[in-house]
């Protein structure tokens, strides 16, 4: 009796021709969010455009870097896609190729899914060559070493470098061994040895810039003899905790006038072959031969780190014009020749007690 009344009441609901105004009007409101939101969306000019979203980036954010690439004509539209499908919170970081003719519900699908390429992860350790440098991208970005090596001694290439920056730390280059900031970075497979040194230089400016402002030894040294001797400090030691009392010893000998004798820039001069040193090595003949020539090196030997910078801007004040290595990766520290020979026969006889216990 119920559903009888029920059935009466809904065909008496509205007349046939309001039925028919309610169904056109559903089905023009249905194709219009067809429309609107599945139907592709044309990219003027390219196949596809490639963009970058970060981690933490906000919804807002990532519709304005579509909006400025004319991937989507409508923000607001967009926005509505990413409410609908539950997405504003739920975007995916990392790089995309959004390909033409796509729509507001499948690029909302293709964020939220992560349909995208992860940026790979590359340690760059402190006091890391350019050789060495050249290696680990390949090894990791599949960039040939060769081309890193010839573009960071590149000149136009190097001139084209923050410029201005450069200009104000009165840097003039010619490599920029020393001047690509080592440290954990990310980076995409197809980046180019431009797009890598440009990051890594700018590291470098950037850190050495806030820095440069209260170092003890501006302006008794420029930022290139600065910069050279923090290679030669992380050269010296892995120990950060060390790498003052070691910047304090090399200015002590070139205040005193005496040659930094720094086995590091032998090793340069070397190609970068490190080995045990040999006696007939501190012959040879070479600008970086610091027990040959007086004063600093030419330039940096290697990348040094932020420690090894922070050192050679403001380095420890002590009498210190002697080092050894104490047995335990550490060195001893001698304000006079007696003092340093002391600690030399006491590194032996470690090294001949660790020995014998080997064998």
């Amino acid at each position: 009796m119920t559903k009888t009344k029920s059935k009466i009441s809904l065909k008496k609901l509205l007349t046939p021709k309001q039925w028919l105004i309610v169904i056109v009007v559903f089905a023009a409101m249905l194709g219009l969010f067809t429309y609107t939101f599945f139907w592709p969306n044309r990219i003027e000019g390219k196949p596809f455009v490639k963009i970058v979203i970060k981690k933490g980036h906000t919804l807002n954010q990532v519709i304005d870097t579509l909006y400025s690439k004319g991937i989507i004509p409508s923000k607001r539209n967009m926005k509505i896609a990413a409410y609908l499908l539950g997405a504003e919170k739920n975007i995916v970081a990392g790089r995309y190729e959004i390909p033409n003719s796509i729509s507001y519900v499948n690029l909302v699908l293709m964020f939220k899914e992560g349909k995208c390429e992860q940026p790979v992860y590359v340690h760059l350790y402190d006091g890391i060559t350019l050789r060495a440098l050249g290696k680990v991208l390949n090894d990791k970005l599949f960039i040939d070493s060769s081309d890193v090596v010839r573009l960071a001694t590149d000149q136009i290439f190097i001139d084209s470098l923050a410029f201005e920056q450069r200009n104000n730390l009165s840097l003039t280059l010619n490599s920029l061994e020393g001047y690509l900031l080592p440290g954990d970075y990310y980076f995409y497979k197809d980046t180019s040895p431009n797009e890598v040194l440009r990051k890594l230089n700018a590291k470098f400016v950037s850190f050495f810039s806030e820095n440069l402002k209260g170092s003890s030894v501006i302006p008794k040294y420029n930022s290139n003899q600065i910069i050279t001797m923090a290679s030669i400090i992380q050269g010296e030691s892995k120990k950060s905790e060390e790498h003052k009392t070691i910047a304090g010893v090399y200015y002590n000998r070139l205040r005193l006038g005496m040659k930094l004798q720094a086995d590091p820039t032998i090793q340069y001069a070397l190609n970068g072959k490190w080995r045990r040193l040999l006696y007939s090595d501190l012959q040879i003949e070479s600008p970086y031969n610091t027990y040959k020539h007086f004063g600093l090196p030419p330039g940096p030997i290697n990348n040094p780190g932020q420690s090894a910078i922070l050192a050679a801007l403001n380095p420890e004040e002590h009498n210190y014009i002697f080092f050894v290595a104490d047995g335990t990766g550490g060195h001893t520290f001698s304000e006079n020749y007696r003092q340093h020979l002391l600690a030399v026969k006491d590194y032996k006889s470690k090294i001949e007690t660790s020995v014998t216990k080997t064998n």
